[in-house]
């Protein structure tokens, strides 16, 4: 393996005014690990982004002392005995998901990424697994069917966006002709950009199926996309 390996791990942490307090901890080891940290993001509906961030950080450190040495079961342990201490500077939990509509929800805003995708042999699969990923990192958007051409088309936080980029190169998300789990090897990413004010925010993610171009010419125009779809779509049609 070139990548390494991601994996997500969810705990529950009473802590904070009785409340279970449910983290989403996903962590990349690369190839050297342990002898090199891995990356690690945390997401939780309970915690407002900025103590999401804290979170992160603080393991972070923690991985610092464990260099050369497994650590992921440690950091665990230790964020459970240690979250209350940790967040506590931080603003009052909340209980809402933030919205992506004011455009603030970190200091990058949000961004947009679009991706093209060469086939899906387990479509049905392939299909939950993109609608799981995007609502556990928040993401709005399309995932675009059109003849051949498949088209996903996300929006939300930039680390979240690149949280998803993580996923998508690698986990096993598809099987090969003999119908073995492989790896999403024919994916190009067409467009990383930061969300402008002529776009529309998506508010779901959904999965749509066009007939004809004109059909998907008209979701990018809808939402204020007209030269992003003139720049990367045409050419997926020669």
């Amino acid at each position: 393996e070139t990548h390494g390996i991601t994996f997500r791990i969810q705990i529950s942490v009473k802590e904070l005014l009785d409340t279970d307090i449910l983290l989403r901890l996903l962590f990349h080891l690369p190839v050297n690990y342990p002898s090199t940290l891995p990356d690690i993001s945390v997401n939780s509906d309970q915690l407002t982004r900025a103590q999401c961030m804290e979170v992160k950080d603080k393991l972070l450190e923690q991985a610092k002392k464990h260099l050369s040495e497994p650590m992921v079961h440690d950091l665990i342990l230790w964020i459970q005995q240690h979250l209350k201490h940790v967040i506590k500077q931080s603003a009052t939990v909340c209980n809402e998901k933030p919205t992506l509509s004011k455009g603030t929800s970190t200091e990058d805003g949000i961004w947009m990424l679009l991706l093209h995708l060469d086939h899906m042999r387990a479509k049905a699969k392939y299909v939950k697994t993109v609608e799981k990923w995007t609502s556990d990192l928040r993401l709005t958007g399309r995932l675009m069917f059109m003849g051949r051409i498949i088209l996903i088309l996300l929006q939300g936080d930039r680390s979240n966006i690149k949280e998803y980029l993580i996923l998508q190169k690698t986990s096993k998300v598809d099987v090969d002709s003999s119908g073995k789990k492989c790896k999403e090897k024919m994916i190009s990413v067409l467009c990383e950009t930061k969300v402008q004010s002529q776009h529309k925010r998506f508010q779901t993610f959904e999965v749509k199926e066009y007939s004809t171009v004109d059909e998907l010419q008209k979701e990018f125009e809808s939402a204020g996309l007209t030269t992003l779809f003139s720049e990367f779509v045409p050419p997926l049609l020669k």
